[in-house]
């Protein structure tokens, strides 16, 4: 199987990161890999094991110990599984299902009943909430609740600012290999600076096959299919989903919406008291 990834070196440098940003979260855990229909699927461990189930999935370009940093708030209350999603930069396998049919819900469907995971909160933040609400629309009935992170496939920004300030900084940066590039990518798309994703980014922005396929949008009508109670948390200054839209659009086609929150003054991806608003909001509401 071909790797996404064009040299080997940089596939040995990701990993190296996500070690380091596993370790630096200094928490307890343990690895544990799930065989589905598409490859291997790395999850992480944490949180008692005696504690409600949480399910976590990163977002695009991302990896699960990212998902953890943001949400480690959440460590000592709940049994956490974060998903390493396939086809992405981690340690699961490199396919990448199809967006537009079940595929995703059904990957989701096989980690959750081979984990017997029963009773669940889900958190999908970006990418990951577009694979939350594939998973609910495919079989809802594992998940208790579901709380949705800046998601895909809910709304779009407008597309000249997406073209100009995210994909084209991101072609920039790969064709002429100028940090400027990369980090006017970073300003309008993390609410801080994030070192972090300084160093990951830089290598896959020039060594690594993204996806540019579209995100399709939920439909209405499989947005009523869903049971669960769902809630939206989205970011005013988000040009990729942009919050206020999200929020229209979320009462407006989901029967089981709960109570939303709109971060004031954070982009798509949100500072530290961002996150915090976050995992405050989940611990009231779960």
């Amino acid at each position: 199987m071909a790797s996404f990834f064009e040299h080997p070196e940089a596939k040995q440098r990701i990993l190296q990161l996500y070690d380091s940003k596993l370790e630096e979260l200094a928490i307890s855990y343990e690895m544990q890999k799930i065989e589905t229909s598409f490859g291997n699927t790395n999850i992480i461990l944490t949180g008692p094991v005696d504690a409600p189930p949480l399910v976590l999935l990163h977002g695009s370009n991302g990896c699960a110990p990212v998902a953890l940093e943001a949400m480690q708030g959440l460590i000592n209350d709940f049994r956490i599984y974060a998903i390493d999603v396939v086809g992405q930069p981690n340690l699961s396998a490199e396919v990448r299902p199809d967006m537009k049919g079940n595929a995703y819900g059904q990957w989701m469907f096989e980690i959750l009943t081979r984990l017997n995971i029963w009773k669940a909160i889900l958190i999908g933040i970006s990418f990951g909430g577009f694979i939350s609400w594939k998973t609910l629309v495919f079989d809802d009935k594992r998940i208790k609740r579901a709380f949705f992170l800046m998601p895909a496939g809910i709304v779009n920004g407008s597309a000249w600012q997406l073209l100009t300030k995210v994909f084209l900084q991101m072609k920039l940066y790969r064709w002429r290999k100028k940090e400027k590039y990369l980090l006017r990518f970073l300003n309008d798309v993390f609410t801080e600076k994030d070192s972090f994703a300084l160093q990951f980014l830089s290598t896959l922005f020039l060594r690594y096959k993204m996806d540019f396929s579209p995100i399709p949008l939920i439909k209405e009508i499989e947005a009523k299919k869903i049971k669960t109670p769902l809630h939206f948390i989205s970011a005013d200054q988000d040009l990729l989903f942009p919050g206020e839209k999200m929020q229209q659009r979320t009462k407006n086609i989901f029967p089981t919406i709960q109570k939303g929150l709109l971060l004031e003054n954070t982009k798509h991806v949100p500072d530290v008291a961002g996150n915090q608003k976050i995992v405050d909001f989940i611990k009231t509401y779960a």
